[in-house]
């Protein structure tokens, strides 16, 4: 029902396969509203996939962590010295199925830069990242293939970067 709705009634297309792997790094942007939360939770519904996704600490609290618990949130301390890298990547190790969403941006603000925690993650865990885009204006949603990180930064940022070029999310000025 919500996939029709989605879909036939509120007009949104999907484009690109289902890429995801049972394990991957799931990179959505651009991130510029709360309602992207939302908008995220019902696209795994449409595409019948679950995936993790980490919220700042401070969030979890009664009766709030209730529902980010049952939406799939990883509290995680936003420091430097949280070691949330390797506590990430540890929860690949563990499990058959471990697929983590993250805004690249790590804020819903413009910025001029991605911030490089889900890059780390992919290469400590092995596994690929999907880019998905949420384009408002037309309405799209495109996932991409699977990029498996080189451990080159700045180039993979760059091979990354262009997968949401023209994108606009839901504020346009911080897209």
């Amino acid at each position: 029902m919500i996939k029709f709705i989605f879909l036939k009634i509120f007009g949104w297309k999907i484009k690109g396969e289902n890429n995801f792997t049972k394990k991957c790094i799931i990179i959505v942007a651009p991130h510029t509203h709360w309602l992207d939360f939302f908008l995220g939770i019902t696209i795994r519904k449409v595409i019948n996939t679950h995936a993790y996704f980490v919220a700042k600490k401070e969030l979890f609290f009664f009766p709030l962590n209730i529902f980010l618990k049952y939406f799939g949130a990883i509290p995680v301390e936003r420091n430097s010295n949280s070691n949330s890298v390797e506590l990430l990547a540890e929860k690949f190790r563990n499990k058959k199925i471990f697929r983590l969403g993250l805004s690249p941006e790590g804020t819903r603000k413009k910025v001029k830069k991605w911030k490089t925690g889900f890059y780390y993650i992919a290469i400590k865990a092995s596994v690929p990242i999907i880019s998905v885009s949420l384009n408002v204006i037309k309405r799209e949603i495109n996932i991409s293939e699977p990029f498996y990180p080189t451990n080159d930064i700045k180039k993979d940022f760059s091979n990354l970067k262009k997968f949401f070029k023209g994108t606009v999310g839901i504020v346009k000025e911080y897209s």
